[in-house]
């Protein structure tokens, strides 16, 4: 399956992309830094450096293989790209990210934007929480 994704997004197979995909695919965790993915290829015992870890996850992005987040008070994860449209919730005391999608929520953005004169293309909300006390 990895190599016909890798083919449809126009990039060459090879080992690295090969193995970092599959990271992906089976990680539990579905946002991923590159220090995740490169520790994961690690205890796996996969020769692969995280500098190429790097690059490789920069080609995935431009093939639109997957998506990178920046969340404040963190550094980039990257999650693969599945056409499936979500917000999240990132908690500024664990670090856990929660992946959500809620049909008002949608609708009041689509609104908002309509209200001044605008037609929404896309969008990225990320509540910022903690756990309540």
């Amino acid at each position: 399956m990895e190599n016909q994704e890798l083919r449809k997004a126009g990039l060459k197979v090879t080992l690295p992309r090969v193995k970092i995909l599959q990271i992906l695919e089976s990680n539990e965790q579905r946002h991923m830094s590159a220090e995740d993915v490169y520790k994961a290829l690690m205890d796996a015992d996969e020769d692969v450096g995280l500098a190429t870890v790097y690059r490789v996850l920069t080609q995935f992005e431009s093939a639109g293989l997957v998506v990178r987040h920046n969340f404040d008070g963190g550094h980039s994860v990257f999650e693969l790209a599945h056409g499936d449209h979500h917000d999240h919730m990132v908690c500024m005391e664990t670090g856990e990210i929660v992946e959500f999608c809620d049909k008002d929520i949608e609708r009041l953005q689509h609104e908002i934007a309509e209200k001044h004169g605008f037609e929404l293309i896309d969008h990225s909300l990320v509540l910022y929480v903690r756990p309540k006390k």
